[in-house]
C-alpha cells in the first residue's frame, strides 16, 4: 500500500486500479461500462416517455429504476475516474459524505424499487382482475415517493453517524467510494454498536425485500402453472427469469458484503463485489428489460420510425 502523508481532514480513496497497463486497460473497460449505463438508462427513460404504450405502471416503475441507475452510476465512477488519471486520490470530508448520502440513498431506493416491481407483476398475473385498481398511477407515484423518502432517511442516519466519529490521522480508505463500512475501519473509537446498525439495516433493506421478492414470484410461477394460454406462460415465464436475473445480479454482492462481520472481510473483495451493484448492475439492466422485453422492442422500432419520418 502507497504511503500518504496526510496532512488535512480529507479522506484518500486507494481506488480500483492498479498505476499500471492492467490498470489503465480495467479504466478504460469501466469508461465504456459507463457510457454504456448512460446511454442506455437515459434511452430506457426517453422511450418509455416518448411511446405512449409503454404509459402502463410497470414501465413506469421501470423508467423510475433507469433514472435511479444513472444516478448510481454517476455518483460512483465520475469521481473514480478523476481520482485515476491525475493521480489525486483524495476526497473532502464534506465530499466523502455527500457521496456516502448519495450512494446509501440509491442503494435502499432501487431495492425497494425492485420489490414494487416484483408486486406489480404478482398483481398483474395473478389478480389481473385487480390490477388496475391496486397498481393504479397514485399507488405507484406513492410507491416511488415513500421509496425515496426511507432510503434518505436511513441515508442521513448513516451519514451523520460516519461525519461525527472520531477518526484516527491516518484517513486512507481502502475502497473506490466513500462506502460506509469501510470508512468506519479508520475510526478511532469501539464502532461494534453501529456496525450492529448496519446489519440491521441490510438486513432490513436488503435481506426481506428480497424474502418479499421471492414469495411474489413464488405466487406468480403458481399461478402461471394453472394458466391454459401457452403464449401466457411463456411471457410470464420470461418476465419473472427478466426480474429475478436482475434481482439476484443486484442483491447477492450486496448482501455478501454487508451481512459478513468485519473479521470475515477484506478490502479487495469488497472492492470486487461493489463493482456489481455500483457500476455491472446500472449497465446490464436496460440491456436485460430491453432486449428481452418484445413491447421495449416494439416501441423502439415505432420511436425509431416517427424519427426518422420526421426528419424526411
Amino acid at each position: 500500500m502507497e504511503n500518504y502523508n496526510q496532512t488535512s481532514t480529507d479522506f484518500i480513496l486507494l481506488g480500483l486500479f492498479p498505476p499500471s497497463r492492467i490498470g489503465l486497460f480495467l479504466f478504460i473497460l469501466i469508461v465504456f461500462i459507463f457510457l454504456m449505463a448512460v446511454i442506455g438508462n437515459l434511452s430506457m427513460i426517453l422511450l418509455i416517455f416518448l411511446d405512449t404504450r409503454l404509459h402502463t405502471p410497470m414501465y413506469f416503475l421501470l423508467s423510475q429504476l433507469s433514472l435511479i441507475d444513472l444516478n448510481y452510476i454517476s455518483t460512483i465512477v465520475p469521481k473514480m475516474a478523476s481520482d485515476f488519471l491525475p493521480g489525486n486520490k483524495s476526497i473532502s470530508f464534506t465530499g466523502c459524505g455527500i457521496q456516502s448520502f448519495f450512494f446509501t440513498t440509491l442503494a435502499v431506493v432501487e431495492a425497494l424499487l425492485l420489490t414494487s416491481m416484483a408486486y406489480d407483476r404478482c398483481i398483474a398475473i395473478c389478480f389481473p382482475l385487480h390490477y388496475l385498481i391496486r397498481m393504479s398511477k397514485r399507488v405507484c407515484v406513492l410507491m416511488i415517493i415513500a421509496s425515496w423518502i426511507i432510503g434518505s432517511i436511513n441515508a442521513c442516519a448513516h451519514t451523520v453517524y460516519v461525519l461525527h466519529i472520531p477518526y484516527c490521522p491516518s484517513r486512507v480508505i481502502n475502497h473506490f467510494f466513500c462506502d460506509v463500512p469501510a470508512m468506519v475501519t479508520l475510526a478511532c473509537t469501539d464502532t461494534w454498536v453501529y456496525e450492529g446498525t448496519v446489519f440491521l439495516s441490510a438486513t432490513i433493506f436488503l435481506v426481506f425485500p428480497f424474502i418479499g421478492i421471492s414469495c411474489s414470484y413464488g405466487w406468480v410461477l403458481l399461478a402461471v402453472y394453472h394458466m391454459k394460454s401457452a403464449e401466457g406462460k411463456k411471457k410470464a415465464y420470461l418476465t419473472c427469469s427478466t426480474h429475478l436475473t436482475v434481482v439476484t445480479f443486484y442483491y447477492a454482492p450486496f448482501v455478501y458484503t454487508y451481512l459478513r462481520p468485519r473479521s470475515l472481510r477484506s478490502p479487495t473483495e469488497d472492492k470486487v463485489l461493489a463493482v456489481f451493484y455500483t457500476i455491472l448492475t446500472p449497465m446490464l439492466n436496460p440491456i436485460i428489460y430491453s432486449l428481452r422485453n418484445k413491447e421495449v422492442m416494439g416501441a423502439l422500432t415505432r420511436v425509431s420510425q416517427r424519427i426518422c419520418s420526421v426528419k424526411m
